[in-house]
């Protein structure tokens, strides 16, 4: 007889568990499919999860205490307060960070994929209006560049822009999955028809990729993953060409670095999803989950695998130096008791006005 799991269950590698213990860090995964932004830390030995409901969580982007999440029609910036971590009401001395909402942005319905702080400003890949923008506090977002192919603004997903690689404050290259100015134009090609683009030039590097998500510079070296094969890559800019570091069972998106070690979401996609018809190999290794790869060898070390309720992952990000952090959504009651000054922290007394 068949075990009833809990949802997002998990199986893992022994090594994954050590690896966050090693390297005194944790994890924030976002799964659109499932609603939901999910924190990932270790004691060593054990994982513990901790979900928050999201609408549609896409996008991440961390800096030192900010962390901001794309959702369907809001970018919500979280801070960390680590005195209203330890005096949590719900577990005191439980956490040793946590994430408070701080600021919400109404940006509309413009499908952000990938977002990067740049000091206080945060650039995110408008995939709706095939563009980079700024998230405003006075417009739903402010267009910063496009390619030279789009010839004008508009809400019609015309290339799917999706990653962004940054270099230093600056953005270097994005990702899309084909050059095309026609609303919708990039399923034509959706396989094949992916493009690399040097943004200062606007110059497209690479073309013909299958499906190229989530580039980025470590080390001075531009990686990039391609989703449809299932490929951690690095680009030579100067040749145009690229070399496979490894092949991953799923379909790749999502990636972030801490020391040596990359963290590579990967996903099943369901028959329905725009995706769903890719030639992955068809075997049981596919799986949904995060991946572990050494950069400097290549290899794979360590896998967390959900064995039900997720079936996509967006984005990966790494919360250095945290080993328990804790979040907190807009719309829960404790959230609204949260307060946060520069001289303390306190917990409001929940009391009624009269």
């Amino acid at each position: 007889m068949q075990t009833h799991l809990p949802p997002f269950s998990c199986t893992h590698t022994p090594e994954f568990p050590e690896l966050l213990a090693q390297l005194n860090c944790s994890l924030i995964v976002s799964t659109y499919q499932a609603g939901k932004a999910i924190l990932i830390s270790s004691d060593g030995e054990r994982l513990t999860q901790l979900s928050r409901q999201f609408d549609t969580p896409m996008g991440l982007a961390v800096q030192a205490d900010r962390l901001a999440i794309a959702t369907k029609h809001e970018v919500i910036v979280l801070v960390n307060a680590p005195g209203l971590a330890t005096s949590y009401p719900n577990k005191p001395d439980y956490y040793d960070a946590l994430f408070v909402p701080q600021t919400v942005y109404l940006s509309g319905q413009i499908n952000l994929h990938d977002m990067s702080w740049i000091g206080n400003d945060l650039i995110a890949v408008n995939t709706m209006f095939s563009c980079l923008c700024r998230i405003d506090p006075f417009y739903h977002f402010v267009s910063l560049w496009k390619p030279s192919f789009i010839t004008n603004l508009a809400s019609e997903d015309r290339c799917h822009l999706n990653g962004l690689a940054m270099e230093g404050k600056t953005p270097r290259y994005v990702s899309a999955l084909g050059a095309s100015d026609n609303p919708q134009g990039w399923r034509d090609h959706k396989l094949d028809g992916g493009i690399l683009v040097d943004v200062p030039s606007g110059e497209i590097l690479l073309t013909e990729l299958p499906m190229p998500h989530s580039p980025r510079i470590y080390d001075g070296k531009l990686y990039l993953l391609l989703s449809a094969t299932g490929e951690l890559v690095t680009v030579d800019v100067e040749k145009g060409t690229y070399d496979v570091i490894n092949q991953i069972p799923g379909f790749v998106r999502g990636m972030s670095r801490h020391g040596d070690y990359v963290f590579i979401g990967t996903s099943l996609l369901r028959k329905k999803h725009p995706f769903g018809d890719l030639p992955l190999p068809q075997n049981t290794n596919l799986f949904c989950g995060v991946l572990v790869l050494h950069l400097p060898t290549g290899a794979i070390v360590g896998q967390l695998k959900y064995e039900n309720s997720c079936e996509e992952i967006y984005d990966v990000q790494v919360l250095p130096g945290l080993q328990r952090p804790g979040i907190l959504r807009p719309d829960q009651d404790v959230t609204r008791l949260a307060l946060s000054i520069p001289e303390a922290t306190f917990w409001a007394k929940n009391n009624s006005v009269s």
